[in-house]
């Protein structure tokens, strides 16, 4: 499984080599048990051992305090050997005698020249028997230093961390049975040691067996806490992970009395202190003994510290979790009484330890994994659902020069990733500039998702643009991801924005300003990187005034404000218009239309079209359909009725009349070809043959202003 955050591999053979490793030191355990004779015993280990770390030999080498010698007690190895049982060598000349002075472990390679000036006496006895490798560990108890014991191969053999920790496993193992074999009368208490050894080995086997089979971190701490209890008697226990990219943390705590648990979830401070028991281990990745004092001193400021506390645990340790470089976390045990952990149960939570950092680090990966192929799986329903939409028009059509204003604007802030406010009468084209500005940034190849907030009903909103879990409200039977989420990385486009409730602003406000929210009915903050295209045909200046709109949502919705100008404003786009969706239409309905009359052109031409873009779409589609020849058949008859019913552009007098009507769209054009220039020789006054104070006056009493 890949590891979806660095690149790193938790690869599976590892665990299955641990779980091998595990089952063979429980039946060295149990055959150890067995035997009270050393001969038998290594012979018993000569055939169980090979199995997971190959070797040719073994033997057990012991201290005689008395001479001062290192002597061979027991040797299984090819019947060709020349070396017996009985040999004796100098402690200094010896590598049983430098791992019984160092308590390290020893690798030798034979043919090494530096090896045979500290060993002469040794390394020819190991060429003769044509010995390549050999590896020597000590063996030791609690109470002293027994010798060491040696494995080693016919072959030149490199031998691995992970098999000098194996054979290390058995070598304090075998220390056990040695000592209890040399002193009858500590028979009983190393009896007991080596059944706590057998049991600290179980529980990795059962740690490991609970890494293979639980993906979900809760159910493994769990599991892994109630093996643990068995062996380490504690309390109390807490897991603690901690995620260095976010700089948060999460805690879940176990209450073993009352068989509950408590889950914290937090932030490191902007000081980078972490305000948790587990922040030394996780900071200097050792293991930390907390006493009680430690424990209050933090309760103020930490509430899982508090939490021990409360349920009066006296003395805690914490132990780091390593994966490769990286601090994942700390697993925490505490005790009500204050005794003290011991080394060995320091070691032994270190192990378990190495074990639920491979199970942490493995279930993160199942869940990004998961969670990226839910959202690539709903991000291709709603692609599928784009495809499957019929747009208005399939790319902008025009050439008039308020639209080649707009699209220079939007060349302009495409690329800069603003948030982008487009403003216009309703069908003037908001959702295909919005789809403009995304194609054009460099968000382009990831997904655009359009929302209009006039369309979904209030109550559903906020679970539509966030998302839900499940059991958030009634009728949520799954967990759904909002658009936020699943337009991240790319664009999301609101449209009709102003009818957004008040009540919902708020939240609207803190993700376009901090790109964060949290679902419905999860208290998880998700992140998400959105550029946000809102259009709406509403003044969003009055709906403030008028208390239905948040004033500092506005501004930070109005950062590169888009003015769409209305189809009257551009009449000479209107032929293009018209021929365009003529061919769209005729090619659907497989009619060879290739003609449109110029009296049906002068009418749609001069008709205002309060519906924009869209009725003009609405009515050549009509007339396509309407038309049985190869000329467009426009019904002028209604065409003419629909053009007096509709009422015109309204003034501070009332409907402004046909003259007025014409004169006004004469000046709205002149005005438009100078770019709304009215003065000087380049102006619209000059164009119209009228002085600049004239023109003027006309435009205050026709109620015409520059647009915004």
């Amino acid at each position: 499984m890949r590891n979806a955050v660095n690149g790193q591999v938790a690869r599976p053979q590892e665990l299955d080599l641990l779980n091998s490793q595990y089952e063979a030191l429980l039946e060295i355990s149990e055959a150890i048990s067995a035997h009270r004779d050393l001969n038998e015993l290594f012979h018993d280990l000569a055939q169980r051992l090979p199995r997971t770390v190959p070797f040719d030999f073994i033997n057990l080498v012991l201290h005689d305090p008395g001479r001062e010698v290192m002597r061979l007690h027991a040797l299984v190895a090819p019947e060709s050997s020349t070396i017996r049982a009985g040999l004796e060598m100098p402690i200094d000349q010896s590598p049983a005698g430098l791992v019984w002075k160092s308590q390290q472990p020893l690798l030798i390679e034979v043919e090494d020249v530096a090896a045979e000036s500290r060993f002469p006496k040794l390394i020819p006895l190991l060429r003769e028997n044509e010995v390549k490798s050999y590896c020597v560990l000590p063996l030791t108890t609690a109470l002293r230093r027994l010798g060491a014991m040696g494995f080693g191969s016919l072959r030149k053999k490199n031998y691995p961390k992970a098999d000098f920790d194996f054979m290390q496993h058995v070598a304090k193992q075998v220390a056990v049975a040695v000592d209890n074999v040399l002193h009858d009368e500590s028979a009983q208490s190393a009896q007991q040691q080596l059944t706590r050894e057998r049991d600290r080995v179980r529980l990795l086997l059962e740690v490991n067996n609970a890494v293979v089979s639980h993906l979900d971190l809760d159910d493994l701490f769990t599991a892994v806490s109630a093996c643990l209890r068995r062996v380490i008697q504690h309390d109390d226990s807490g897991l603690i992970l901690y995620d260095q990219a976010t700089r948060r943390y999460r805690v879940h705590l176990l209450h073993f009395a009352k068989n509950e648990s408590l889950i914290e979830e937090g932030g490191v401070e902007s000081d980078g202190c972490m305000k948790s028991p587990s922040a030394i281990a996780i900071t200097t990745r050792k293991p930390a003994i907390l006493g009680e004092r430690d424990l209050r001193s933090l309760a103020a400021e930490s509430q899982c510290a508090k939490y021990w506390i409360d349920e009066g645990v006296r003395i805690l340790c914490s132990v780091p979790l390593l994966f490769h470089d990286r601090v994942l976390g700390a697993l925490d045990i505490g005790r009500r009484r204050e005794d003290p952990f011991n080394p060995e149960d320091v070691e032994l939570l270190s192990e378990v330890a190495k074990q639920i950092a491979i199970a942490v680090e493995n279930a993160k990966a199942y869940r990004e994994i998961t969670e990226l192929k839910d959202r690539l799986a709903k991000e291709k329903l709603y692609l599928e659902e784009e495809v499957r939409t019929d747009h208005n028009f399939g790319e902008i059509v025009g050439e008039s020069a308020a639209l080649r204003r707009v699209l220079k604007e939007v060349e302009t802030v495409a690329p800069a990733g603003l948030t982008v406010l487009i403003r216009g009468e309703t069908g003037t084209g908001k959702e295909l500039v919005a789809r403009a500005i995304h194609d054009l940034s460099p968000r382009h190849d990831r997904t655009f998702v359009k929302l209009n907030c006039a369309a979904i009903p209030t109550g559903l909103l906020e679970s539509e643009l966030f998302g839900h879990e499940k059991g958030a409200f009634t009728g949520a039977i799954a967990q759904r991801i909002g658009r936020f989420e699943l337009a991240n990385g790319g664009t999301l486009f609101l449209d009709e924005v102003g009818d957004i409730p008040l009540e919902l602003q708020p939240k609207l406000l803190r993700v376009l300003q901090e790109q964060e929210f949290e679902r419905l009915g999860s208290a998880k903050t998700i992140r998400v990187d959105v550029r946000v295209v809102a259009a709406t045909n509403a003044d969003l200046t009055q709906k403030v005034a008028d208390n239905e709109f948040r004033l500092d949502l506005y501004y930070r919705l109005n950062v590169f404000p888009l003015a769409i100008p209305p189809l009257r404003e551009r009449r000479e786009d209107i032929p293009l218009l018209v021929r365009y969706f003529v061919q769209k239409y005729a090619r659907r309905m497989k009619k060879p239309i290739d003609t449109i009359p110029v009296k049906a052109m002068n009418a749609l031409t001069e008709y205002h079209w309060p519906g924009n873009v869209r009725e003009l779409e609405n009515f050549i589609e009509r007339a396509v359909i309407l038309s049985r020849r190869s000329e467009l058949e426009i019904p002028l008859g209604e065409f003419k009725e629909r053009t007096r019913l509709v009422p015109h552009f309204p003034n501070a007098a009332g409907m402004l009349s046909t003259l007025e009507q014409a004169e006004r769209e004469h000046i709205l054009r002149a005005l438009g070809e100078t770019n709304w220039t009215i003065g000087g020789p380049a102006g619209a006054a000059l164009k119209l043959g009228m002085k600049r104070t004239t023109l003027q006056s006309k435009m205050r009493k026709l109620g015409i202003g520059r647009p915004q």
